[in-house]
């Protein structure tokens, strides 16, 4: 549960990668953050220590990776979408198999990097549109990532149901915590 920890703590940005283009992009983007613009924050990354296959990275992910999600495996007739974070992505791609081999149910994978950023950020667009009543009403990137998407919504993580949950107020299907 050390991912909600980190959350409490305002300027420590956390995020937890599968793949090592993931960690790459991250560590890119906090030393951007850190060195070149000074901003008075710091990363917190989990890392496991498995060895498996690294794929190249998708065309067009690094603002999903940095903002906290993207899809890794979309499917135009998709009923189903599957959210997995750090090496437990590699479940959620593999029961993925299983569903469209098995049971014949086409599912979509995103890669959630940060639940955390993707909280932080609903909660801003939240903010933002109380404080803004009269503008058009600004959508949390969670919910512009699934809102186009079918069927339930179904997360894993290597961390307590709690962590995955935090963003339950921005996902506009029905939403299971593994």
């Amino acid at each position: 549960h050390s991912h909600i920890l980190a959350s409490t703590i305002p300027n420590c940005v956390t995020y937890d990668p599968c793949y090592g283009y993931e960690m790459a992009v991250i560590i890119q983007q906090g030393l951007k953050e850190m060195l070149e613009e000074q901003r008075n924050r710091y990363y917190y990354i989990t890392a496991m220590n498995e060895n498996y296959v690294q794929p190249a990275m998708p065309t067009g992910v690094e603002e999903g990776i940095i903002r906290g999600m993207y899809c890794l495996h979309h499917h135009d007739n998709a009923q189903l979408q599957l959210l997995g974070s750090g090496t437990i992505l590699r479940e959620v791609e593999a029961a993925a198999a299983m569903l469209r081999e098995q049971f014949s149910i086409i599912a979509n994978v995103w890669s959630v990097t940060s639940f955390n950023e993707l909280r932080r950020d609903g909660h801003e667009m939240d903010r933002w549109n109380r404080l803004n009543p009269a503008s058009a009403p600004r959508e949390a990137y969670a919910y512009q990532c699934l809102k186009d998407t079918q069927g339930p919504v179904i997360a894993a993580t290597d961390y307590v149901k709690m962590y995955a949950d935090q963003i339950r107020a921005w996902v506009p299907l029905d939403y299971a915590v593994l």
